[in-house]
């Protein structure tokens, strides 16, 4: 029983550090691609000085202080404690879309919102994980995540409609692994489906 509270509570702060990982990288593309180009706007319209340029410079600098709050909310992971997994996933995929990368598509029935917090930032985590791996590998048109929760359980369903890969193999086998022994942590398990050229699905699901 101390042995799988301690490899719990050892999950639990890998999964915080992963998160505050990511959140720092998303910040640092952030600050230099969106936030460094509206105030080098604003600067640019400054120095040519005509009403409708201080105009623009006033509404660019807003909306720059609007994006420093909302990354600075980003910083302490206990924000996921006031929303649902539905709303940290939309996030997500906005980012995606922002990109231009490939379409997303959200569907759902409930928003977790009443989680524990231990199961929110696995969850969260491993649909990061998910459509990171996605990204960098499958080369989808399409990204879809589905919640549905029924009397039994509640499944997360993170698809996409890339190259797929072969679930047997060594190297692939190691990071389904990873995805199965933190859904175990919390209680749930993970379910994968993939095949060369057939895309991928990954349900975690958690028991109701």
């Amino acid at each position: 029983m101390a042995l799988l509270q301690a490899e719990y509570e050892h999950t639990i702060l890998r999964v915080e550090k992963e998160m505050q990982e990511q959140t720092l990288e998303y910040i640092g593309q952030e600050l230099h691609d969106n936030i460094g180009q509206m105030l080098s706007l604003a600067k640019l319209n400054l120095n040519q000085g005509g009403p409708e340029q201080v105009f623009e410079s006033k509404k660019l600098l807003t909306q720059a202080i609007k994006e420093v709050r909302s990354l600075s909310k980003a910083l302490n992971l206990s924000w996921i404690e006031g929303i649902g997994v539905k709303d940290f996933i939309e996030k997500e995929l906005e980012k995606i879309e922002k990109t231009g990368f490939c379409q997303t598509k959200l569907e759902y029935d409930t928003p977790l919102d009443d989680l524990p917090q231990d199961h929110k930032l696995v969850l969260a985590r491993l649909t990061q994980e998910c459509l990171n791996n996605a990204i960098k590998h499958a080369q989808p048109s399409l990204l879809k995540i589905k919640i549905e929760s029924s009397q039994d359980n509640m499944q997360l369903e993170i698809s996409d409609d890339g190259l797929g890969f072969d679930t047997s193999q060594a190297s692939q086998g190691m990071g389904l692994h990873h995805i199965e022994s933190r859904m175990k942590s919390i209680g749930g398990k993970a379910q994968i489906d993939s095949f060369p050229g057939r895309g991928t699905s990954i349900k975690l699901i958690l028991p109701n």
